[in-house]
Order: C-alpha cells, then structure tokens, then sequence
C-alpha cells in the first residue's frame, strides 16, 4: 500500500513526540555536530549549493584553528530538495536524530517558515543566511542575511534617486516576493512613485514570454525582480529577447549574485542593478581573505556571494557565541550571542540583541561585463535591524497583514 506523503509526515510527527522534545546534546565529548540544510538538488540548487560550500570552508578553518571549545566540528549535510515539507523533515532529522548543535541552513522564506516550528518546538537553534522580507523574529533563529531595512529598501532609495518614478514588480510565488511587495507598494505610495503592475510565477518557471510582452507594454522606468532560483535565466533570456536593456528598462534584482550571473549568463544581465551587503569585490582585508580561500577550496573560476558570505559569516559568530558561552546549550548561547561582532569579509558584523538579526552595511552594484558587480553605492556604515519596519511610518499596520 502506498502511503501519501501527509500521512508519512504525521506518522513521523507522532514518532518524534514520542520520543519527547528538547536537542539532545552529542554524545562524543570530542566531536560537535552541526547540521547544514540546503536545496542540493531542484529549483533552488543553482544559490543554495554555494551556501552549503562556504559554510563547510568555514568549519574546516574553524577545525585548523583548534575547533570550538577544543572539539572539532563535523558537518552532517541534508538536501532540502528545493520542497518546504522537505526542509522540515530534514530539520527535524538534524536536531532528534543527528542531535546537532545547531543548524544552518534555508535560502526562500517559504523553507524557513516550514523550519521555524520545528526549532520552536525543539528549542533548537537555526542560523537562516539569506536577505528576506522581515516582518518575523524568533528565539531560535538568527538571522544573518538582511532584513528589508538593509536591502529592499535601500534598493528603492536608489532607484529613487536614480529618478524612477513608475515600477513594475516580477516575482515568484511564495512568502518573499508577496510579502516584499506589499512593503514595495507601501513605500512607492509615500514616496511618489507609481506601481504599473505587479505579476507572479511559479519557483521553477521557463515561460516568460507573456509576462514580459506586459512589462513592455507597461514602460515602466524599472522593474522590481524578487524572482528566485533557476527562472531568473528564463526571464532575462526573454527579457533581452524582447528588447529589453539596462538602459531603456533597468531590472533591480534582490536574489540574484555572483553565482546566479554565471548561471543565467552575463550577456543577458550585464548593466543591471542589484542591492546586497556584500560582491565578491567588496573591498576589506576579510574579503581578500576569504575570496582567496574559496577559491583555493574550489576552484579559481569560482566566484562568492552575499549569501554565501552570509552563511559563512553564521558559522564563525554561532563559533563566537558558544567559546562566549563555554557551551553548545541553545539557551546559554542565545544568551551569550548579543553584541557579538566580528569583522568578517562584509565589514563589521554586530547581532541585534532585540530581534537575533545583524547590523549590515547596504549596497548596490551594478552586474558587470566580466560577471562580477561593481559596487556603486553603499551606506557608509551598519544600519541597524529593523525587520518590522517600525522606524518607517508608512509600514504602520504592514507587519499585521
């Protein structure tokens, strides 16, 4: 008899309660086990691999380096397969079964919302690594990508001060880019701005061509792209195909890096802006660092990324928070965690201790012949973790939608 897949889940659902709730701390007093949780495989493979990469750097210089609190980490690496179900699983596995420390792991919102009972539920700790929408904190997670305040923000402040005046929104269809629009739609609305459309597709789609007759028929002065994974390549190949350019039509993307440029192809997103924390070129002692070690790593036509920077930098700062704490227990390092900064390849990284999320400084760069991106604005220091937007008076009543 085949067995669908909801009533697997509940089937492990009740096996795990059984077995009661709580991390278990790992057994092997020379050991410490972290779990790494990204989409190895589907849609999302194309970023979410390089985060897996760049984190297993991280505790491999972590390990030369004498380990943390003397023992030495070992990776237990999962595939979230590119299915929210999946990440939750997976996660779950991670902290019952492996008994890890800690996770990192998830790029789309749609992956962390799926995660965040399990580790609320475990009281069990998740290091998230990418940019998102905001409007979320929680106790056992932290977050070390942007939030909306240190990204998609900034990206309209530029724009705006490009002269853009009218947008049009492309993006696909989960958590992120809805909830990125609405906050989009709220600031165009405060700052003189006009929203010509606003239009989703499916994680994975290739059929863009009508999507695009629209925003050119629209002539907006930009487009706004919260696409994510594998479509981008499909939405600018016809992008360009239908006489879109940087010039006449700029795309200010927020999920695409360096990793993603060499995947959809320079030629069909050269010119174009997009708003990180971090470029491969971002200019700090760190960053020489950590770009050469990568390579080495992997390979020297590789290139980094702000999330795989992001998910690299979650590593070290979990390191610094339990050597701050003298232990692996989630709620000692929660404790310990406030105010810990380190320089890492991006500048100076602070956690919030109010909401788990990072001081980052803002950038926007502009996609390079070469592929790389040529940082051509930036907010000269950190800004501080908003993520429900309450320094914003045009956001009131946002975070309750």
């Amino acid at each position: 008899m085949r067995i669908s897949r909801p009533i697997l889940s509940g089937l492990l659902a009740l096996a795990l309660t059984a077995c009661g709730s709580g991390a278990a701390p790992a057994a092997d007093s020379d050991e410490i086990k972290v779990g790494l949780l990204h989409s190895l495989s589907g849609t999302m493979a194309i970023s979410e691999v390089t985060v897996r990469d760049a984190e297993l750097l991280a505790i491999e210089e972590i390990n030369k380096a004498g380990g943390v609190l003397g023992k030495k980490l070992v990776p237990v690496v999962e595939d979230g397969a590119s299915d929210w179900p999946t990440f939750a699983e997976k996660a779950t596995k991670l902290i019952r079964q492996d008994k890890v420390a800690t996770v990192f792991g998830g790029w789309t919102s749609a992956s962390r919302k799926a995660m965040l009972p399990v580790f609320e539920r475990y009281k069990a700790l998740l290091w998230y690594p990418v940019q998102y929408e905001g409007l979320e904190s929680s106790p056992y997670i932290f977050y070390t990508g942007a939030t909306t305040n240190q990204q998609i923000i900034p990206g309209l402040d530029y724009l705006k001060e490009q002269g853009k005046k009218s947008l049009f929104l492309v993006g696909s269809d989960y958590v992120f880019p809805r909830t990125a629009n609405k906050i989009i739609k709220a600031y165009a609305a405060s700052n003189g701005m006009t929203i010509l459309g606003e239009e989703y597709t499916p994680l994975g789609h290739t059929e863009y061509s009508t999507l695009v007759n629209k925003v050119m028929g629209a002539k907006p002065d930009a487009v706004f792209n919260t696409l994510n994974g594998d479509s981008n390549v499909a939405f600018f190949k016809q992008f360009k195909s239908a006489g879109g350019t940087a010039e006449s039509m700029p795309v200010l993307s927020v999920s695409i890096a360096e990793e993603e440029v060499t995947g959809i192809g320079v030629d069909n997103v050269a010119g174009h802006p997009v708003a990180w924390n971090y470029y491969q070129t971002t200019d700090t002692p760190a960053n020489t660092a950590f770009v050469k070690a990568y390579k080495a790593k992997y390979g020297a036509a590789k290139v980094t990324s702000d999330p795989m920077e992001a998910g690299y930098n979650a590593v070290y700062l979990w390191a610094e928070a339990v050597k701050k704490a003298g232990t692996t227990e989630v709620e000692a390092v929660r404790k310990a965690a406030p105010g810990i900064a380190l320089e890492r390849p991006e500048g100076l990284v602070t956690i919030d201790g109010d909401n788990q999320h990072m001081y980052k400084t803002a950038r926007i760069g502009i996609i390079q012949p070469d592929g790389l991106i040529k940082q051509v604005w930036d907010s000269d220091r950190p800004i501080k973790p908003d993520p429900y937007l309450k320094g914003y008076p045009w956001a009131a009543g946002l975070a309750g939608q």
